[in-house]
C-alpha cells in the first residue's frame, strides 16, 4: 500500500499542509483536482491553507484512494503563536572574549556538549550582568545579587538553578576572585518529587490504543528498555542485536555505553515495524531521514494517553519511570535495575524503592484493621459498612 504523509509546513510566511508521497502518477492527477491545492517546487510537494476544513477535504480524499495516510504530524499540531524577538545583550570584544575562552576550557574538561550549550547560556547572563567591572574584583554579593535577579526572579526550576551554580562554580575556577570562594556557592537542595509511574496494566492499554504502527513500536521501546527519549532518538539499527536480543546504547547520559535487553515480545513488533518502514540508519527516522522528533513523540503519547483514559502527566520519561519501577516490583535486585537505567549512583535508583507497590501494598489501613475488629465483635455487618449510617 502505498504511504501519503501530511505535515505542517511553513510556507509563504503562512502555515500550510504538505503532501508529500513517493511520485504516483494517480495520486497526483487527484490532488491536482482538489482547488485548495497547489504545488511547491522549492519543497516538492503539495501544499493547501492550513484549516480544519482543508484537513478534513484532503484527508477524506485520499482515504478513498487505498493508500495509507500518515497524519500524525498535524494530529496536534498547534500553530505557534507569534512572539516578539527577545532583545539579544551586545557585548564587547573583550567579552566576546572571555565567552570563547570559557566554552574553550569547559571543552578542556571534557564535559558533553549538552552541558556546555547549558552552561553557556547562564555565563551569557553572566557576563552581561556584571558588564565590563573585572572579574578578580568582583565580591560574593554580587552573585548572589545575580542569582537573585537573573535565575530566582525568572522563576528557574530548582534543577536549572543548580545547573547555573555549576556553570557559575566552572567561571571562577576559570577567572580566579579572591573575594570569590566557589565551595562557598551553595546550590538549592534538590527536589525529592516521586516519579509519575503507570500501572502495569495502563502500560498494555497505552500500546493497545496507540494505532499507528510506528508509534507503537517507539514507545514499546522505549518501556520495553527503559530508555530516555533522547538514547531512542539516537539509537541506529545496527545496535539492535536481534540474534542476542539485546540493544547497545551508546554514548548516553555522562558518556556510558550500556546493553539493555530486547523483550521477546517485542520482536512480532519490531519486524512488522521495520518491514513497513525500512528505516535507513537510525530505529525511528524522520520523514527526510535523520533522527524523528523528540516534540512529534510528546505529541503523539498525549494522544495515546487520552484514548485510553489515563489522566495522570504522562512524558516519554514516565515510560522509563514505570519500566524501572515494574522491574523491582518483579524482584530484579537494585544493582541490576541502576545497571539497566545507566545510573552512575546507586541512590539514583533507590528511588524507584518509593514507588514500588511490592511491599506497599501489603500493608493494611488502620481503618481497615478497625473495621475488621469491630467485625468480629459486633457480627450484623450492616452495621458496619461506611456507605450507612454507623448504629452502635
Amino acid at each position: 500500500m502505498k504511504k501519503v504523509f501530511l505535515t505542517p509546513l511553513l510556507y509563504k510566511g503562512a502555515w500550510q499542509i504538505s503532501v508529500k508521497f513517493p511520485f504516483d502518477l494517480y495520486i497526483s492527477s487527484t490532488l491536482k483536482k482538489l482547488k485548495i491545492m497547489k504545488w511547491s517546487n522549492h519543497h516538492g510537494c503539495y501544499y493547501a491553507p492550513w484549516t480544519a476544513e482543508n484537513k478534513r477535504l484532503i484527508y477524506s480524499r485520499l482515504r478513498v484512494m487505498d493508500v495509507f495516510v500518515d497524519y500524525s504530524e498535524i494530529q496536534n499540531f498547534a500553530i505557534p503563536i507569534k512572539q516578539e524577538p527577545v532583545k539579544q545583550p551586545v557585548f564587547s570584544r573583550k567579552q566576546k572574549k572571555v565567552l570563547h575562552e570559557y566554552v574553550a576550557y569547559l571543552r578542556g574538561q571534557r564535559l558533553s556538549e549538552s552541558s556546555v550549550r547549558t552552561y553557556y547560556n547562564f555565563v551569557l547572563k553572566l557576563v552581561d550582568h556584571v558588564g565590563e567591572r573585572p572579574y578578580a574584583d568582583l565580591k560574593p554579593r554580587d552573585i548572589e545579587l545575580f542569582i537573585e535577579q537573573r535565575i530566582a526572579a525568572e522563576n528557574y526550576a530548582l534543577s536549572t538553578h543548580r545547573q547555573c551554580i555549576s556553570a557559575i562554580k566552572h567561571f571562577f575556577d576559570l577567572y580566579t576572585s579572591e573575594s570569590i570562594d566557589t565551595s562557598e556557592i551553595k546550590r538549592p537542595h534538590k527536589s525529592r518529587y516521586l516519579p509519575t509511574v503507570l500501572a502495569k496494566e495502563e502500560v498494555i492499554s497505552l500500546l493497545r490504543v496507540t494505532r499507528n504502527l510506528k508509534h507503537r513500536a517507539i514507545l514499546a521501546m522505549i518501556y520495553s528498555g527503559g530508555l530516555r527519549i533522547g538514547e531512542l532518538l539516537e539509537l541506529k539499527l545496527a545496535h539492535i542485536d536481534v540474534m542476542r536480543r539485546q540493544i547497545m546504547i551508546k554514548n548516553s547520559k555522562g558518556r556510558k555505553d550500556r546493553v539493555v535487553v530486547l523483550a521477546e515480545s517485542m520482536l512480532p513488533l519490531l519486524n512488522n515495524y521495520l518491514m513497513t518502514y525500512m528505516p535507513k540508519e537510525y530505529f525511528t527516522e524522520g520523514q527526510a531521514g535523520g533522527p524523528y522528533s523528540a516534540q512529534s513523540i510528546r505529541t503523539f503519547l498525549q494522544e495515546s494517553c487520552r484514548r485510553a483514559g489515563i489522566r495522570k502527566k504522562v512524558t516519554p520519561h514516565t515510560l522509563r519511570h514505570s519500566y524501572a519501577t515494574h522491574m523491582l516490583e518483579n524482584g530484579i535486585d537494585l544493582r541490576y535495575i541502576q545497571e539497566l537505567l545507566g545510573h552512575s549512583k546507586p541512590e539514583t535508583t533507590m528511588i524507584y524503592t518509593h514507588v514500588s507497590r511490592k511491599d506497599i501494598l501489603k500493608i493494611e489501613s488502620p481503618l481497615d484493621v478497625t473495621l475488621k475488629e469491630l467485625f468480629q465483635t459486633d457480627k450484623r455487618e450492616e452495621n458496619l459498612l461506611l456507605s450507612r449510617q454507623y448504629k452502635r
